[in-house]
């Protein structure tokens, strides 16, 4: 790709904040969908160990009650009677006296199982997306879908900002440091994305998901005026506020290093990804540069890569 003059970095932090504030409006339904989702699936283990707790509790009471048998009666009435040799001698001799014979308890079926209560739906069958959205609207209204959506709102502006403006003079430092040249190799795209990454998650998304994340967690009916009054958290800068007063304001930075690997792999493979589809694009088309709707396009396809990539660092 030909070197071309370089755009003033206001450009850029225009235009990746507009970009950031329509992918959130449009796109964090889905992710309050799957952040349910992961604090569902969280709880379940906790809910499996105490019904296993319980039936084990219900197993040694039943123990503790069960009538003892004419032999342990025998015993622990009699400590002494299996002990001295005299003893033992006297009952090996009289085992074949039948009115010595201690009587044989009968054989007892074991007790039927303790009823196991139901741990809900989300341990017997979890739910997949569509369902986990029904749930949601149904008991929440639907609104709930935009819980935290100012969190989003004053994380992904600057995020999205600070993601290009980062990679474009990554890029363009990482760039002349090789010796410049018309064609930017990828190595450099990659590498400027993944330090873009790492930037946007210190300054940005950690905090921002933080308290994203403690307003989507939260359970209250948007259809309840009592409940939407007692909530804990009600807006990003409350949110953040309340966090920083209870815990410190590390707890801000909770999760940082998974968030900047995450971060990190995601723009690293993004970048990579578009800058090699617009070449490839460029070079079949004889075009100096893509239009919008390809650029659209590439964008979405090239998207897909990154969470493929650090899916398992957002669980």
């Amino acid at each position: 790709m030909a070197n071309k003059k370089k755009k003033n970095p206001i450009q850029h932090l225009v235009a990746g904040g507009f970009a950031g504030f329509m992918e959130s409006s449009i796109c964090h339904p889905l992710d309050t969908i799957k952040t349910r989702m992961q604090l569902r699936r969280q709880a379940n283990p906790v809910e499996t160990l105490r019904a296993m707790g319980s039936m084990t509790e219900a197993a040694i009471r039943h123990s503790l009650t069960e009538p003892l048998t004419a032999l342990q009666r025998s015993s622990l009435a009699e400590p002494a009677l299996f002990h001295g040799k005299q003893t033992r001698t006297m009952i090996a001799a009289n085992l074949h006296d039948p009115s010595l014979r201690l009587p044989i308890a009968p054989k007892l079926s074991p007790p039927p199982s303790p009823p196991v209560k139901a741990l809900g739906t989300a341990v017997a069958a979890p739910l997949g997306p569509l369902g986990t959205a029904h749930r949601i609207i149904q008991r929440e209204g639907v609104m709930a879908l935009y819980k935290g959506l100012t969190a989003v709102y004053t994380g992904i502006v600057p995020k999205m900002a600070v993601r290009f403006v980062s990679f474009e003079q990554y890029r363009s430092f990482l760039h002349e440091s090789t010796g410049g040249g018309p064609v930017i190799p990828s190595s450099v795209t990659f590498v400027a994305g993944l330090f873009s990454g790492l930037t946007e998650a210190i300054l940005v998304v950690t905090p921002a998901e933080v308290c994203k994340i403690r307003m989507q967690g939260q359970y209250h009916s948007m259809m309840d005026p009592t409940q939407m009054s007692n909530r804990k958290y009600t807006n990003v800068i409350q949110t953040a506020y309340t966090i920083v007063r209870e815990e410190g304001i590390s707890a801000l930075y909770k999760g940082i290093l998974p968030t900047m690997l995450r971060q990190g792999c995601n723009q690293a493979v993004n970048f990579t990804m578009y800058q090699w589809f617009k070449s490839l694009v460029l070079e079949r088309t004889n075009q100096t540069d893509l239009l919008p709707w390809q650029s659209l396009i590439l964008g979405g396809v090239s998207g897909g890569f990154g969470p493929m990539v650090n899916n398992p660092l957002g669980e």
